[in-house]
C-alpha cells in the first residue's frame, strides 16, 4: 500500500515538472472556485495569489519561508475522509483552498506547486514519504505514515524539510523524529533521499493530473 501510494506520487510531480511551471492560469483558477465551489475558499485564494506576486524577485529561501507558512496557518489538517468521503485522496491546491483543509499530503502539494509557480527548479524539490515518530494520546510512541517537502540548494546539500507537523523548516539532519522511505521529483524515484533515481510509468494518477489541468494549472 504505501509502495503504490509512493510510486502514485511520482506521476504526480513527473505532470508537475513538465506542465505546471509553464504558468498559471487565475481567471480560469478564480473561474472554477466560483464554478465548483460557490467560492467557498476565495480568502485564501486571493491572498496565496498575492503572496505569489509579492514573493518573486525574493530569495529561494524567502520563497519557502512565505509558501510554508501561508499553507500551514491557512489550511487546517483534517483526514481524507472527513473532507472528501474518501479514505485516500489526492486534491489538488485549489481543492485544499476551497475546503481550507487537507492531509499531508494535500500540504505537500498545494506547496511544491507553488514553488514552482515562483521559478524554483524542480530539480530543488522532492516529495518525501517518511515514516514519522510521534506520541499518541497516551504517551506511546507511535510511527505514521507521513509526506514532506525538501529542497536542497544544491545536489548533494542536507534538504530543508518543509512540514505540516513541524512548522519550522529545518535541515533534514534536525529531524531525527523523520525516516525517509521514498523521494520523488519530475526525474523519477530515490530510495530515501539518495541520489539513485529510477523511472516510473504509472499512470493511475491521470484522473487527478486531468482536473488540475482543467483549473487552470498549466
Amino acid at each position: 500500500m504505501l509502495l503504490r501510494r509512493v510510486l502514485a506520487i511520482c506521476v504526480l510531480s513527473v505532470w508537475l515538472g513538465q506542465h505546471f511551471a509553464l504558468g498559471l492560469d487565475f481567471q480560469r483558477l478564480q473561474a472554477q472556485l466560483q464554478s465548483r465551489f460557490n467560492g467557498a475558499g476565495q480568502a485564501v485564494f486571493t491572498d496565496w495569489q498575492q503572496l505569489l506576486g509579492n514573493a518573486r524577485g525574493t530569495s529561494e529561501n524567502e520563497r519557502l519561508r512565505r509558501i510554508n507558512d501561508f499553507f500551514n496557518q491557512r489550511l487546517a489538517f483534517d483526514d481524507d475522509f472527513s473532507v472528501w468521503g474518501q479514505s485516500d485522496y489526492w486534491a489538488t491546491p485549489l481543492e485544499s483552498m476551497a475546503q481550507t483543509r487537507g492531509d499531508c499530503e494535500d500540504f505537500t502539494i498545494a506547496k511544491y506547486f507553488s514553488l514552482l509557480a515562483l521559478d524554483v527548479p524542480v530539480s530543488k524539490l522532492r516529495l518525501v514519504y517518511v515514516r514519522a515518530n510521534l506520541r499518541g494520546t497516551d504517551g506511546i510512541p507511535i510511527q505514521q505514515a507521513h509526506m514532506v517537502l525538501a529542497y536542497y540548494p544544491s545536489p548533494n546539500a542536507d534538504p530543508l524539510v518543509l512540514d505540516n507537523l513541524n512548522k519550522q523548516i529545518l535541515p533534514a539532519s534536525q529531524r531525527s523524529d523523520l525516516s525517509p522511505v521514498f523521494s520523488f521529483n519530475s526525474a523519477g524515484i530515490w530510495r530515501g533521499t539518495g541520489n539513485q533515481s529510477s523511472q516510473s510509468n504509472l499512470s493511475r494518477w491521470q484522473d487527478l493530473l486531468s482536473r488540475a489541468r482543467s483549473e487552470g494549472f498549466q
